[in-house]
């Protein structure tokens, strides 16, 4: 047992991250940003070292996207009353952009992990990859839909991490579908509030 949780340690550690992660994501809570620039930087080095090069890159990409997160959820408010970013849905108009980016970084990834990588999952790496890149963008902008990304992210990385023998990251990452599933339809509940808000 000991000899499992020394191997371990950082998957571990990092999985007890991820779980305050979700927790402040659920609450709409800008400590999420905190624990979003901490647990990927760690994350870097465990994914690199299990050959899952496409979530170490994108585990650089995540520690910047909080930076750029924690500034929009601290700074940047509505123009008319000064107030805080509400949560709202995506609106139609971002649908098709965000669809053309999805798959144009889904292929770059590919490209990138199949041409300077032994990869072997470099298909379903580079699908998270790709979404994980559109589900931080609609995060920052309290989009509701960014948790149903999230729950397709979070059942291909649950396979992955089984497949790589990263245990703690499969536990966290099955867990996080579950919790993001409530997060939808708490956020969904949120957003309709804030529309009837704005109408009076």
């Amino acid at each position: 047992m000991a000899d499992f949780l020394q191997s371990h340690w950082l998957d571990l550690f990092t999985t007890i991250l991820g779980l305050l992660y979700i927790w402040f994501e659920y609450r709409a809570h800008i400590a999420v940003w905190v624990i979003g620039i901490i647990m990927p930087a760690l994350d870097i080095y465990l994914y690199w070292s299990h050959g899952l090069y496409g979530d170490s890159g994108m585990a650089c990409y995540y520690t910047f996207a909080a930076l750029y997160g924690f500034y929009v959820w601290k700074f940047k408010k509505t123009r008319k009353k000064k107030e805080p970013l509400p949560i709202i849905f995506m609106p139609r108009n971002q649908y098709l952009p965000a669809t053309l980016f999805f798959f144009a970084a889904w292929g770059a990834v590919y490209y990138i992990l199949i041409r300077w990588t032994n990869s072997t999952v470099p298909v379903l790496d580079s699908f998270t990859n790709a979404l994980s890149f559109v589900g931080l963008w609609a995060l920052a902008r309290k989009y509701v839909e960014q948790w149903l990304f999230w729950i397709v992210v979070d059942m291909v990385c649950t396979f992955l991490y089984i497949q790589k023998g990263i245990p703690f990251k499969a536990i966290l990452y099955g867990l996080y579908v579950a919790i993001a599933i409530a997060g939808f339809y708490k956020w969904k509940s949120q957003a309709k509030t804030v529309k009837r808000d704005q109408k009076h």
